[in-house]
């Protein structure tokens, strides 16, 4: 996951007459996304918050905006190392499970993201935060092995279609 601008946060924009901001136009990015899947058909997933609502955690997948000239599987394989410092190889992705477009906010920005979404079979790996951002240092406090049925009321997760992902990503890897 790549922080909203290199750098930090955008500036915001001056206030329009009257002392109101004027609305931003969101922001367009391209990620690529992935979700590693152990023996056990369970995907791994990140859990945090929105630094402007905490009190309503969620489970989220592993990725990030692509780096400029950045192909989307090479895109996913980065995230996943410095998200989790889980290193595969591009070709271990195979062809995307699922692309889709979703609007949301976070951290008080508009982001309209174009996502690719990859899975990958994961034997054995030790998960490691320690290459988180600052940001998501700062709005990620833990990971975990779900399966698609461990979400719902008690486990939210960031976007409706993430346990549907996740069935895809366990079928993609058994080659179902």
């Amino acid at each position: 996951m790549s922080s909203i601008a290199p750098g930090g946060t955008t500036p915001p924009d001056p206030p329009a007459p009257g002392g109101t901001h004027p609305p931003r136009p969101p922001l367009r990015r391209q990620t690529a996304r992935v979700l590693p899947v152990d023996a056990e058909g369970r995907a791994l997933l990140l859990h945090g918050w929105d630094p402007h609502h905490p009190e309503r955690p969620f489970w989220f997948t592993i990725g990030g905006a692509a780096d400029p000239g950045e192909s989307m599987r090479d895109a996913a394989v980065r995230e996943l190392y410095e998200e989790t410092r889980i290193s595969v190889d591009p070709a271990q992705l195979g062809e995307p499970i699922a692309q889709n477009t979703i609007e949301f906010s976070w951290g008080g920005h508009r982001i309209v993201q174009d996502q690719v979404f990859y899975a990958v079979l994961v034997e054995s790996a030790e998960v490691s935060l320690d290459g988180l951002d600052l940001w998501e240092q700062a709005t990620t406090d833990t990971y975990g092995w779900l399966a698609a049925a461990d979400l719902g009321a008690d486990e939210l997760p960031a976007h409706p279609d993430i346990p549907d992902l996740i069935r895809a990503a366990v079928a993609s890897v058994r080659r179902e």
